[in-house]
């Protein structure tokens, strides 16, 4: 009997005790606040990326065929740009020239480019040739040099003056390029563009055509002087013929009054000795609207502050023609917000129909 009690005492608090560590246990005042979920910590939100900063733009310029001025100074800027300005990546492309530079920077295809004055300012206008497009989303950014036209011809050709050009074969520079398009204005002008052969080659390839007869003459507009008419007077004879008094007799300077008079200066070339009278337009550096203010303000710094001249010069002589003096000589269309910038800080004074 006493060890049936026993064994029921030794049963009940066996029970107890499990009953008491299965009970849930009154929870003791925390002597220091539970941490809190990492995002709800009072501490300094994490840092947002600064916009575009640290982040490389990478954008592409529009030069111009091989042989051509364009596309040395689209090369030079493009490195000039790269090694003075932050987080900027450009790559300068090879083109067709002006009227293609125009269009793929209207269309944000390429952020930079370069064209003629004149294409600049009938574009924006809707009135180019056989195009009503108004590309209103290019502005430009600096004058670099005067694009003057030469009209090249071979001595055996027996061409001497712009109206023998009738029945001759001509080229005028790659198909939609400034060149052509000036050549076309030109030569419509003076109602011989329908006469003529006209054909379509860039200018080292017009060169070597003339030199294996196959071309009577050829149609540039670049900087002076220009390494492919010195590359067909290696192949053959050649004579620079006058533009601009035909031009002139013509009513050309009227309908264009953007071209301004430029003498070819003589010795240039070799066998044309004499100065020849011509016509030229400016080069313009211009830029999509859509272009950082702070990234064309700073390629402009880059350029004509901290040396970029001095390697523009190195690579053609055209370059004697830019300047913080020459400031926006040449250019009729609105400037880009960060040359605006620029130049009135050079203290250019920029008309307001400009700005």
């Amino acid at each position: 009997m006493v060890s049936r009690i026993r064994l029921l005492a030794l049963m009940l608090i066996a029970i107890i005790s499990v009953s008491a560590c299965g009970a849930a246990a009154p929870a003791a005042a925390p002597t220091t606040a539970p941490a809190a979920p990492a995002a709800a910590e009072p501490t300094a939100a994490p840092e947002a990326p600064a916009a575009s900063s640290g982040e490389t733009l990478r954008y592409a310029f529009g030069g111009g065929p091989v042989g051509g001025v364009f596309q040395v100074y689209a090369d030079v800027l493009s490195l000039v740009i790269n090694d003075g300005v932050s987080n900027v990546d450009i790559t300068a492309e090879g083109t067709g020239g002006s009227a293609e530079n125009l269009r793929s920077v209207n269309a944000g295809d390429r952020q930079f480019g370069i064209v003629y004055s004149g294409d600049v300012s009938l574009g924006s206008q809707g009135v180019l040739p056989e195009d009503a497009t108004k590309y209103d989303s290019v502005m430009p950014v600096a004058p670099l040099y005067g694009g003057v036209a030469h009209l090249v011809v071979s001595v055996k050709s027996g061409v001497n003056t712009v109206a023998d050009l009738e029945g001759k074969r001509v080229a005028l520079g790659n198909a939609g390029s400034g060149a052509a398009l000036s050549a076309e204005r030109y030569f419509k002008a003076l109602g011989l563009y329908d006469k003529m052969q006209v054909e379509f080659l860039g200018y080292s390839q017009a060169a070597a055509a003339m030199g294996d007869g196959q071309l009577d003459g050829f149609w540039v507009l670049a900087g002076f002087p220009n390494s492919s008419v010195t590359e067909a007077s290696t192949f053959t004879d050649i004579k620079l013929l006058d533009i601009y008094t035909p031009g002139v007799e013509g009513g050309f300077f009227k309908e264009y009054p953007f071209y301004s008079q430029r003498a070819l200066t003589g010795g240039a070339y070799p066998g044309n000795d004499a100065d020849v009278q011509s016509f030229q337009d400016t080069a313009l550096w211009v830029a999509n609207k859509d272009v950082p203010a702070d990234v064309v303000y700073n390629a402009l710094k880059a350029v004509y502050i901290d040396g970029g001249l001095a390697r523009l010069l190195e690579a053609h002589p055209s370059a004697k023609e830019m300047g913080l003096d020459v400031g926006v000589t040449g250019i009729a269309n609105k400037l880009h917000p960060g040359a605006v910038k620029f130049w009135e800080e050079q203290g250019v004074s920029i008309p307001a129909e400009l700005k």
